[in-house]
């Protein structure tokens, strides 16, 4: 009996370490009768944890509030043990927040802004910042541009700052919004493998974004949010597995296009030669001929989307 209730406690502290955020009924209601949030639960493990979700799907509430800069209007939130509404200031310790509209000032060196940003979060030894804000720039691939102007950086430099902004204190979650928007594809990479770096470390980190390949090639778990409500949470590989036998290849002649089209959520379409080859989600097909093929985050994304909009059972 004894052990069976230490293996217990045992298993109780091995979940609580497991998780580093913890979301309970978490609501957000505007003045204006919008709402945002309809009580949102997650539990967030340690790790690449992606929130996915369309423009106007509520992430950005959902970010604001993690990050202490607006209120909700019902729920909880705890962060390694920190209630979000009585420790703000133990929270914002722990916390990186790198915002979608990140700026700096202009007449900063790309150093003198980090190592601005390094006062800001306590570190007042000079010579431990100077040592921190040198590793933190030979990190993220800045040192070589240590001394070019914040302003005349290229995009993709501009969100390595940003991001070494966030880390340059060492916390213990990091929160980053809508983070590759813009980039080419060669700094989107880069800025992801940065990322995936980071959260090796015992790193909690939140990427909020509506760019699927940002979660596919990264993230460990994730959440899908439309219109303030979770479709989905677990792993990308279980969101893959769910959306298996709702992905169809459908071949459709000119006349029969529109039809289709109308008809079911599409993913592609391309012209062939006596018509067109149209990738579709759908429970199963209703008039049509087509064949199964194995579903990427992409088209599972838009299957769960769909079977939102349709209170499917998925």
């Amino acid at each position: 009996m004894r052990l069976a209730l230490l293996v217990s406690e045992v298993e109780k502290s091995v979940t609580i370490i497991a998780v580093s955020i913890i979301i309970e009924g978490l609501t957000k209601t505007y003045p204006n009768g919008n709402h945002a949030l309809k009580g949102i639960n997650l539990q967030i493990p340690p790790g690449m944890f992606g929130l996915l979700g369309p423009n106007g799907a509520g992430k950005s509430t959902l970010i604001r509030i993690l990050v202490a800069l607006m209120e909700p209007t019902e729920g909880k939130v705890t962060m390694f043990g920190h209630d979000l509404r009585t420790q703000k200031q133990e929270i914002r310790k722990i916390l990186g927040y790198l915002p979608q509209d990140f700026r700096f000032f202009a007449r900063y060196k790309t150093y003198e802004f980090l190592d601005y940003a390094a006062r800001l979060s306590g570190m007042n030894d000079s010579r431990k910042r100077k040592s921190a804000v040198d590793a933190m720039l030979e990190q993220v691939g800045l040192y070589e541009a240590r001394d070019r102007y914040a302003a005349r950086l290229s995009g993709g430099m501009k969100r390595r700052l940003g991001i070494a902004q966030a880390l340059i204190h060492e916390p213990k979650i990091i929160i980053v919004d809508e983070p590759t928007t813009g980039l080419d594809p060669e700094e989107r990479i880069r800025f992801r493998n940065l990322l995936s770096q980071v959260s090796a470390r015992d790193v909690s980190i939140i990427l909020s974004t509506h760019i699927v390949g940002d979660i596919s090639s990264s993230c460990t778990s994730m959440a899908l949010l439309n219109k303030g409500e979770i479709s989905f949470f677990g792993s990308p590989e279980e969101m893959l597995r769910r959306a298996e036998g709702k992905v169809w290849l459908v071949r459709v002649s000119n006349k029969d296009f529109k039809e289709l089209t109308n008809k079911y959520p599409v993913i592609s379409t391309i012209p062939i030669d006596d018509g067109w080859e149209v990738q579709v989600v759908a429970e199963k097909l209703d008039g049509f001929r087509g064949e199964n093929i194995v579903p990427n985050l992409e088209h599972a994304y838009v299957y769960f989307m769909d079977a939102q909009l349709n209170q499917w059972a998925v």
